[in-house]
């Protein structure tokens, strides 16, 4: 019978193969053991002596390469305890520093590496193919298609014109690396995908999520000519466009060599532990040293050295670190190193993005403001009801909101969406017009545009040849920003900064609401780079989600990524990934920060003192070398149990409650919240309504099924 080699080996072996010295010490140790039991001291001696000099000529050549960059660390303390005890015949005492020493250094590693998880490649998110039409030219971005039914054909596109183009070049594509597309190339994009480079629509129109560049929740839409850029996302319609710029020169290309521009001038930590070595090396030698004159045995100084090794300053804070990622992870906050829970406890201002960060970043109902004798349930309700056959991305917010307060959506007997305008449905003989105000206003007298706040848009709805009323959308704050800010507060943040590509009153009015003390708006990527990078209160640590975001995640001190809903880029830049969709973790994040250092600075102390305590009774002489090695596993314990404490909350909270999830996708957008097409159907962003980009008139118009029935 074949008996299958047990799982657990393997692991045991990585790990042997991963920290050769500490299997090495062990395996030494047990022979060195075997060899007493065996009645061959001497054989035992001189094994024991070679491999503990070996180990500290390893240790020897490491620590003068250090010395030499300039950094003064305590292995040459446990190199001279190794070397000392071995001249004096302390073999065994040797052997335990050695696999101390190992030991320590191992779980350093092991502490860095548990936290350090592999997220996917950075370039994850470029587009890699495009679909090249075969003797595109510009000329043939001047199809408008015309009048016709947008359906399965059309692969879900929302406009007969966009359907025609895409259906007429079926057949005339080629897939070709993004890399090989040249400027003037024609492409098609489909529904949901990348925009692979910068360039120019050439269909009527588009609707794309530019969030993970720009940081705006609101969708884009987009008119024949304008610009597109690289690593937007094309909405529910095939669209066609014309490259300005080859893959290096376009907008993801230049943000993702920024990251790693950023990324590699970000400076290392340096052990906690190493700021104790020269004062405590000095004070083992002195003391060492006394004790060997006072009593003229040179034995002295060797067991001053062996209660002296550097191991509860070793181990300590490795220990209590890899406590504090443990506990962080339990709260659902990634630690990528040790060191950023070091740079966590001392942060002093704190940064945010807005779009996705401090808001949920999907656009919510605000209010339903009626006319006439319509009520908000009758005006929402018809609204969610008409929107069911549009495939505008407002239409899935409008239909949440209808679902929240338990409306009931009405079936159409027939219904026609009017791309970038709006929709038009027929229930019960009464007409229902949703969407922007002119369009409406072609089929409803009356229309009032609302009166809209920073940030908001208005979806207007006609019942009936009358204005029944309009819809207020906004990205709303998230319920535990201001929370969140307040017990930044109360740990020490003394500074907190909005950076964001919206335009200012938009930011203003959302940094009030939530408590900020600066505003940076309109931010492109480069400018909140510069921005984190002239803050004076230092640490500082940026939160953020999108694309955009990366740059600044990797320069700040400490990056936060909310990797719930963010982007690849923001999560590999950024030092610590907060795996839930809760901002309070970023609060979280500090607070044990915090209390990690302090467990970690308590075990240093704790050992340091024991271990001075250890020396002067060894320079008395009352401290053997081999009982002094076993009193320093002692200490190490006493040292190690305090560590641990790191894993719990102790008197300091993990955080406070994880307030409303977000429910949609993360936002973004662009500069401006104000802009020609940022309120997508609605009158606009910031401000009273812009007009409607054209009339109705001519609009290509799309016969479609529910949502419901597409879905099914």
């Amino acid at each position: 019978m074949i008996i299958p080699t047990p799982r657990l080996r393997r692991p045991a072996l990585k790990l042997m193969l991963r920290y050769p010295l500490v299997a090495g010490t062990l395996a030494a140790l047990l022979a060195v053991i075997v060899l007493l039991l065996s009645g061959q001291p001497v054989v035992a001696q001189v094994s024991a002596s070679i491999y503990a000099l070996a180990v500290a000529a390893y240790l020897a050549v490491g620590m003068a390469r250090r010395l030499m960059g300039g950094q003064w660390g305590i292995d040459i303390l446990a190199v001279t305890a190794i070397v000392s005890t071995v001249l004096v015949g302390e073999f065994i005492a040797s052997m335990i520093i050695v696999l101390m020493m190992a030991g320590g250094t191992a779980l350093e590693d092991y502490a860095a590496g548990r936290a350090k998880k592999e997220l996917t490649s950075l370039l994850e998110r470029v587009p890699q193919t495009a679909h090249r039409e075969r003797g595109g030219s510009s000329a043939a971005g001047t199809d408008t298609g015309g009048t016709g039914t947008a359906g399965p054909s059309a692969a879900g596109t929302d406009t007969a014109g966009t359907a025609n183009t895409a259906g007429s070049t079926d057949g005339q594509h080629e897939d070709v690396a993004a890399t090989d597309v040249g400027i003037g190339d024609i492409l098609l994009v489909r529904p949901g995908e990348v925009v692979p480079l910068d360039g120019i629509l050439l269909s009527d129109s588009g609707t794309f999520d530019e969030s993970s560049l720009t940081g705006e929740s609101l969708p884009v839409e987009r008119a024949a000519g304008e610009p597109l850029m690289s690593g937007s996302l094309n909405g529910e319609a095939a669209v066609r466009m014309q490259v300005t710029a080859r893959m290096e020169d376009s907008q993801y290309s230049r943000i993702v060599a920024l990251v790693k521009e950023a990324s590699e001038s970000k400076a290392p930590m340096v052990r906690l532990a190493d700021r104790y070595a020269i004062p405590f090396t000095a004070l083992a030698y002195t003391l060492g040293a006394a004790g060997w004159i006072i009593s003229g045995d040179p034995a002295r100084f060797a067991e001053v050295l062996v209660v002296a090794t550097p191991c509860p300053l070793l181990i300590a804070a490795p220990v209590a670190f890899l406590g504090g990622m443990s506990r962080a992870a339990r709260s659902g906050v990634i630690v990528k190193y040790a060191g950023v829970l070091e740079q966590l406890s001392r942060i002093k201002t704190a940064a945010f993005d807005k779009t996705g960060t401090l808001t949920y970043g999907r656009p919510a109902l605000v209010g339903v403001r009626t006319s006439g004798a319509f009520t908000e349930d009758e005006v929402l309700g018809l609204a969610a009801s008409a929107e069911q056959y549009s495939s505008h991305v407002l239409a899935a917010s409008v239909m949440d909101a209808a679902r929240t307060r338990g409306l009931v959506f009405e079936p159409a007997t027939e219904a026609t969406e009017f791309a970038t305008h709006g929709v038009r449905a027929r229930f019960d003989g009464r007409d229902v017009v949703v969407g922007k105000p002119n369009f409406v206003a072609e089929s409803a007298a009356g229309v009032v545009e609302a009166e809209l706040a920073s940030g908001e848009l208005a979806i207007y709805v006609g019942v009936a040849g009358k204005f029944a009323g309009a819809l207020v959308m906004s990205d709303p704050i998230r319920g535990e920003a201001r929370r969140t800010l307040a017990e930044l507060r109360e740990l020490g943040v003394t500074q907190t900064v909005m950076l964001t590509g919206d335009a200012l009153a938009t930011a203003e009015h959302i940094a009030a609401e939530a408590g900020l003390t600066d505003v940076r708006a309109e931010c492109l990527p480069p400018d909140k780079v510069e921005a984190v990078r002239s803050l004076p209160l230092r640490p500082v640590m940026m939160v953020g989600d999108g694309v955009n975001d990366a740059p600044v995640l990797a320069v700040a001190d400490v990056g936060i990524a909310m990797g719930a809903r963010g982007s690849t880029a923001a999560g590999e830049s950024a030092d610590v990934v907060i795996i839930l969709d809760d901002l309070s973790k970023a609060a979280t994040a500090v607070r044990i920060g915090q209390r990690t250092v302090r467990v970690a600075l308590q075990s240093i102390w704790i050992g340091i003192a024991l271990s001075v305590a250890l020396m002067v009774a060894a320079a008395a002489g009352y401290v053997p070398a081999i009982a002094g090695a076993l009193s320093q596993e002692l200490v190490d314990l006493a040292t190690i149990l305090n560590a641990l404490r790191a894993l719990s909350a102790g008197k300091d909270t993990a955080g406070t409650g994880a307030g409303r999830k977000g429910a949609g996708r993360k936002g973004a957008g662009r500069k401006g919240a104000g802009r020609k097409g940022s309120g997508a159907r609605g009158a606009g962003v910031g401000g009273p309504g812009l007009p409607a980009a054209g009339r109705a008139t001519g609009a290509v118009a799309g016969s479609r099924l529910p949502r419901s029935a597409e879905q099914s």
